[in-house]
Formats: C-alpha cells, structure tokens, sequence
C-alpha cells in the first residue's frame, strides 16, 4: 500500500463534493460512521478486518504533482482548490474497532471525526479495504467453523479478483482462521505462513505417475503430500502413494508431514477407501486432504458424511466469497460540530426502509459479558459520553421491540468499549499487531460466541442494542422529522 499513491482511489463526487465545500469556506468538523446493515452468507457476525491498510492509506494520503495535473486535465477543479490540495493532510482523528473483532450490524467500525472536506475524501477507500477485507475473514472464519478443528490452507489467488483482492484477501483469510496461505508474496510481507502441495502438470510431465511421486517425495521429505488423482485414485495414486512412503520408511526417511491429496471425484467416498488402504499398510498417521471447490456447506457436508478428510484446501468460494459477493459497508454522517458550542449535533438519515434509518450523533459500542462463562450477552451502541460500571445494575432493551428487556444484576456481567483511537488530530496513534496475533486475537473473540450464534444457517441473532440515552435522541430526531413534514 505504501509503494502506492493511493489518494485518488476515490470516487469522483468525493472530489467535487470537497470542492464545493472549499468555495463555499465550510470547514466544519463532522462525524462519520463506517458501518454494515447486514451479516454476510447468512452469518450471524462478521469479522472486522483491513484496519491496517486503512491506516497506510491516511499516513500516506497527499496530492502530488501527478495527481494534481490529472485533476486539471478533467477540467472540474479551479486552481485555488487545486493549490489547496497541494498541501493537503489528514488532521483529524479516527477511532476503529480492532482487526479480528467479532462485529454486528449498524456498529460503527471507523469512525471518522474531522474537518467535512477531510473526511469526505476518505469515505471510498476506507469502504472498499473495509468492505473487501472484513467479507473474506467473516467468510475463512465460517470455512474454518465447518472444519472443526481441522487446518484450513487459503489458496484462491489465482480466482481472486486481481493482484490486490489476492494479496489481501489472503491476509484477511489467515485472520479469519486459515493456518496458512498458497500466496508467497502475502506470506513475505505479512510474515504468515505460506503453504502447498503439487500440480496434476507436475505428475504428468513425468513418464509415470510413481516417477512423479518418488522424485517429490526425494526433494521434500518433510513435507511430502502426494496428488493423487491425476490418472485413478484408488488404483494408481494412492497405491503409488503407499509405494513410496514404504520406500521412504525403509530408507530410513522420517515420515513427520506426510500424506495425500484429493482434487476431484466423490471425496467422502474416496477419503474413506483411501484411509482404509493407507491404514493397512500401516501409515495411520499420513494426512488426507481435499480441495475442489469447497466452501463451508461442502465441508460441512463431508464432515457429516463422516469423511476421512482433516485439511483442507479452500481457493474460489473463499477468497471470492463465492456466495455473498460484497459486504455492503456503507458510510453515513452522524453530527455536525456547533462551531458557537462546540458540541456535537446529532444528523439521522431516513428511509422508507426502516434498514437503512442511520443512528445518531458521537457514538462509540460497549460489549457486555457474562461474568461466569465469558460469554457475549449483547453489544450497546451508546453515545461517546456515556460510561458504564458492572457494579450497578444495567437493563438492555431490543430497539425495535422495546418491550423485551433484560436485567443485568451487579456483577453478573463484565462490559468493555471496543473502538480504539487510531488517529489523533493527524498523528498514528496506534500499532497494528502482526498478523498471526490478530488471528490469534480473533480466535479469542469467536471463542466468546455461543455457539448458536456460529452455526452455518439459521443463527442465532446477537442482541444489538442501544442505549436509552441514544434510543431518546434517535426517537426525537424522527418524531421532529415527521412533524415537518407534514
């Protein structure tokens, strides 16, 4: 991202926009929300991810004398805006939910608080690294859910949607759960590990499949998975299979990661002959893994069709998110600073669908625990003011149907707010953990959903709620709204 100029990776309004607000001297300091409406593939979360680009992007975000010129080139842009943005920054401050983070619908995940023209600007690139990245780890940590325990390898570059959708989506899949990814140039910089096997070309550019198996099997010993399907599964590769690892033991070649791969055909049925054969000569221990296509619902098929299958291979349906092709994050104003008080006031978006009517004013989101399992009761969209102590009492309530409640008793639960600052009036403030630690960070967090919540359909849905105070404000907004217009 920082080889890259990205600052122009924006859609065109967002610029014409900005320059209305320079011709019309409007520098008042707004609140944006970055948020999502509904949990993709039927999910019930997601998984936020991308925040690290997100902040390559604002560090590196200026207008160089390229992208200058290309501006005037268009014709759109008067010259003292054009100087204006010859010396442009980021000035203002960001506050995210960290990467890996279990999240929910109608959270704000970024907020942006800045000068309008500032964070008018940055509103499509933080969507489209937002949007990408959060789709593809919601749906590795759905793939690797199906998999029960079984390791998950990412390896759809060559499907993915461009260099970058690869690139990234892998990182985002090692976030999701995957232990690892076919994508070298992901493996290189972001330090995760990078996995693989053989192509069918490699067997059948040998005169015979053993050839193929035993010159493999010579250059990685330690990591000899043999493809099998190439010419007849279980009357020529897993038998040459065994042939070899039998050569190997009596060559004395420790047999550490070892095994076989399917690609094709009825993989519970062949898994199972495949076992079978590999168990009677006595290689109990060698690995079989499948990959063709496979998603959650396949994997989750095999599982219950009892397949002799513990790694698995997940390219096209993963990193393309093959059945839910965009996340739908979207980016909406929540207040406008009072420049005479200076003191938020509150901006809701309507809609004749009731989906898309936008939460109010400075918020941030409180995560509610049981004290006794850890568990997640429910998440508090709250505003930005309001503090909470488990030592008192706490009544939740459904926004929609405010008739269901719940009491929360004096430490029967514990409650943390999740937004971290990111930027404080321009200046990174905040270290983006390694990969592998945010997977690990990730893991926890799923491990705080029940697992109701995780099943591949009909989930249970999270309670999402807000806090009175918010629930007032939105309330007197809409009723003040209606009264207007009529």
């Amino acid at each position: 991202m920082s080889e890259r100029n990205l600052t122009l990776l924006t859609d065109l309004y967002e610029l014409t926009m900005m320059q209305g607000y320079f011709m019309e001297n409007s520098d008042e300091i707004v609140i944006f929300d970055a948020f999502y409406r509904k949990n993709p593939s039927g999910s019930g979360y997601a998984i936020a991810c991308g925040l690290e680009q997100v902040i390559d992007y604002i560090k590196n975000l200026h207008f160089g004398p390229e992208e200058i010129t290309y501006l005037r080139r268009t014709g759109l842009f008067r010259e003292e805006f054009l100087n204006y943005l010859a010396n442009f920054r980021f000035s203002g401050d960001i506050f995210a939910i960290p990467e890996g983070s279990v999240v929910f619908p109608k959270e704000p995940l970024i907020k942006v608080i800045a000068p309008i023209m500032e964070a008018q600007l940055v509103e499509t690139a933080i969507l489209t690294i937002i949007n990408h990245q959060s789709l593809i780890a919601t749906k590795a940590s759905r793939v690797v859910y199906a998999a029960k325990g079984d390791g998950v390898m990412e390896f759809g570059l060559r499907r993915a949607q461009g260099p970058d959708a690869g690139i990234y989506g892998a990182r985002a899949a090692v976030i999701g759960g995957c232990i690892g990814t076919s994508n070298v140039l992901t493996g290189q910089l972001f330090n995760v590990p990078v996995l693989g096997t053989h192509a069918h070309s490699w067997i059948m550019s040998f005169p015979d499949e053993l050839t193929a198996f035993r010159t493999y099997a010579k250059l990685y010993p330690t990591a000899c998975t043999l493809l099998v399907d190439t010419y007849d599964t279980l009357r020529s590769g897993v038998p040459h299979a065994i042939q070899v690892f039998t050569e190997m033991r009596k060559a004395g070649i420790p047999l550490t990661h070892y095994g076989i791969r399917l690609d094709s055909g009825d993989l519970a049925y062949l898994s199972k002959e495949a076992r079978k054969m590999l168990d009677a000569a006595d290689f109990t221990d060698a690995v079989i893994a499948a990959s063709s296509d496979l998603d959650e619902n396949l994997i989750n098929s095999l599982k219950n069709q009892g397949a002799e299958i513990h790694s698995w291979g997940v390219g096209t349906n993963l990193i393309t998110s093959s059945d839910c092709p965009s996340f739908g994050g979207v980016y909406k104003l929540a207040a406008v600073m009072d420049p005479q008080s200076g003191t938020f006031i509150p901006k809701i978006k309507l809609s004749e669908n009731t989906e898309k009517v936008t939460n109010p004013g400075n918020k941030t989101v409180y995560r509610i625990y049981g004290k006794d399992n850890g568990k997640m009761i429910a998440d508090l969209i709250a505003l930005e003011h309001e503090a909470y102590d488990a030592s008192h009492p706490l009544m939740l309530f459904d926004p929609v149907d405010t008739w269901k409640k719940t009491y929360l008793k004096p430490g029967s639960y514990t409650i943390r707010k999740l937004p971290v600052q990111v930027f404080k009036a321009g200046e990174c403030v905040y270290d983006s953990p390694a990969v592998m630690d945010i997977q690990a960070y990730c893991r926890n967090e799923l491990d705080t959903l029940w697992d109701e919540a995780k099943r591949l359909t009909n989930p249970h849905r999270a309670h999402i709620d807000l806090s009175n105070e918010l629930f007032q404000m939105k309330k007197q907004l809409l009723d003040t709204m209606s009264a207007n217009m009529v």
